[in-house]
């Protein structure tokens, strides 16, 4: 079963279940893998569908911190629960450890020397870490190496 069918079935089934927050957050998610399709004018594959979804939860992280800030606890909780569901969906998280040794191993294989090379790193982590991997947390790491 391809990512969009189980998110279609889960749909579905929260019709069913009644759970009105659930449908809600599912609906968003199906509408943006279908604004994509349209303006792509493609059908998104399981990794293309897991950057939409890994977009969506940067979106919501954001929300929450201004809604934080706000005081908006009803908000932040409407974030939240969007969040978790959104997370159902992606691919389990990689260990610090696996993030460390793809990180040296990239560096490795691109012969990187310095922080001038980050972009050529990036370009090869990117693709399998993407939805794994918190993207700003490897960025971060990779900085380090390449200036270690």
């Amino acid at each position: 079963m391809t990512l969009k069918e189980r998110i279609t079935e889960d749909m579905k089934a929260a019709m069913r279940a009644r759970e009105s927050a659930r449908l809600g957050a599912i609906r968003l998610l199906l509408a943006a893998i279908k604004q994509r399709e349209v303006d792509d004018r493609v059908t998104l594959d399981d990794a293309a569908i897991v950057a939409v979804i890994d977009k969506m939860l940067k979106q919501r992280r954001d929300s929450i911190t201004q809604y934080e800030s706000a005081g908006r606890q009803d908000l932040v909780d409407a974030e939240k629960y969007e969040a978790k569901i959104l997370s159902d969906y992606m691919p389990t998280g990689l260990s610090d450890e696996e993030i460390v040794a793809a990180v040296a191993a990239a560096v490795a294989e691109t012969s990187a020397k310095g922080p001038g090379d980050m972009g050529k790193v990036m370009a090869l982590l990117k693709p399998q870490l993407a939805g794994r991997a918190d993207m700003t947390e490897v960025s971060k790491r990779v900085k380090a190496a390449l200036a270690a």
